[in-house]
């Protein structure tokens, strides 16, 4: 899906049309630095020509392209460049390289009351946003009762909007957004501001837009919605895109960039719990129980599982990362084969590490149960178990490579 751009000839099937191409986009801001404002920096500012600049980037080498009916889920860390790549498919920035292709008609939801006027009520705005997006006045007419309702603003729809609250200026930002008819459908983190009820409803109407084929593209630091509803996710990191692909293993790699960049494990244990890791144990093969071992020597972990009703297709999967953070190792049952038709009741699992040629230092274990789509998480042990390994070499990094030096 995320490759260079298909041109749709006449007979090309309509779930291979492109809605959204994007080619080489970057986006460049100048930061003025402006410092203390007294007299003396001001003066030494003025003969030095003016107030220091700088040039940053927020996007990079952005290059992607989106089937049409497609659900694309955009994560990333604060300022990684989420919302500018929105803005610019939504045409409220302009890129400062590249090109962008977007067919069809496009709403968005981007930030809160972005395209309202607070001096406007709520009924003049969504004839004012209406008529932006290019709906006729029967159009906007029919639609109107629609969005209200769809708001629950009934009662405040002639208060002008600047007396709204941050939830009502969201529930009418998504109705107007989503009771236009868009082809594509653009969403920002502003869903977060709202209830919970209202986000049922939202998510609601974002399933009613898969089903009926809309191309979406959605913003969210809610990773489990993200994996719920996105067919691929895209991952940014300062300004570029850094991966994409399957929701869970993109939402993986995501959380695995956070270890590395907050230098700190997280321990967790969430899931639905219709299956569980009931217990795992650590041992040396031969029924020695493990918490500390050489490097390179082997490990064997045995993992219990209880299914309180059957599970067709089930996936287990572990990662292995340092005390700072860094992937060292993830893998399941799928990338190293072992399918498993189905689980009910009680069982156990044999993790086998022939050799585990880690340097020193102290490792954490992550194990998992879920579908294989990765959209559903029975139970997942984040950082939940932790084992050192004792190495007499002062080789840095991970890994104790076997090498050796030679002259001629």
């Amino acid at each position: 899906m995320w490759t260079g751009g298909l041109e749709p000839g006449p007979e090309t099937p309509q779930s291979y049309m492109k809605s959204i191409e994007v080619a080489g986009v970057g986006k460049r801001f100048t930061l003025r630095h402006t410092g203390r404002n007294t007299l003396k920096s001001s003066a030494m500012s003025l003969l030095r020509g003016g107030r220091r600049r700088e040039e940053f980037w927020a996007l990079k080498g952005i290059t992607f392209s989106v089937e049409a009916g497609r659900t694309i889920g955009i994560i990333g860390a604060n300022g990684a460049g989420k919302s500018t790549l929105l803005g610019i498919l939504a045409r409220t920035m302009r890129p400062t390289e590249g090109t962008v292709e977007v067919r069809g008609r496009v709403s968005s939801l981007l930030e809160l009351g972005a395209g309202f006027h607070p001096d406007l009520t709520g009924a003049e705005n969504i004839r004012l946003n209406g008529s932006i997006l290019g709906l006729s006045r029967r159009e906007i007419r029919e639609k109107f009762d629609a969005i209200v309702r769809f708001a629950e603003l009934e009662q405040f729809i002639d208060i002008p909007v600047k007396h709204y609250s941050s939830g009502m200026y969201v529930r009418l930002g998504f109705a107007v957004a989503v009771e236009v008819n868009p082809d594509i459908l653009l969403i920002d983190e502003v869903m977060a501001v709202g209830d919970e009820t209202f986000k049922k409803k939202c998510l609601g109407k974002i399933a009613q837009f898969r089903r009926e084929g809309r191309t979406m593209l959605i913003v969210s630091h809610d990773l489990d919605t993200i994996t719920d509803v996105s067919d691929s996710v895209l991952l940014l990191d300062r300004g570029r895109i850094v991966g994409v692909g399957e929701p869970g293993q993109v939402v993986d790699q995501y959380k695995s960039l956070g270890f590395r960049k907050a230098g700190a494990i997280v321990v967790r244990e969430w899931g639905t719990r219709e299956a569980v890791i009931s217990a795992v144990r650590f041992t040396d093969g031969r029924g020695g129980g493990v918490v500390r071992l050489a490097s390179g020597a082997p490990l064997v972990v045995e993992i219990d599982w209880r299914a309180g009703k059957r599970i067709e297709d089930p996936v287990f999967g572990f990662a292995v990362v340092k005390s700072d953070g860094t992937l060292c190792c993830g893998s399941n049952t799928i990338i190293d084969p072992f399918p498993i038709d189905a689980i009910e009741g009680t069982g156990t699992l044999r993790l086998s590490f022939r050799s585990l040629p880690l340097l020193r230092g102290k490792y954490y274990f992550s194990f998992s149960l879920h579908t294989r789509d990765h959209k559903t998480s029975y139970h997942r042990l984040d950082n939940c178990f932790s084992i050192w390994v004792d190495s007499p070499r002062g080789a840095e990094g991970v890994a104790d490579l076997a090498c050796r030096w030679e002259g001629k």
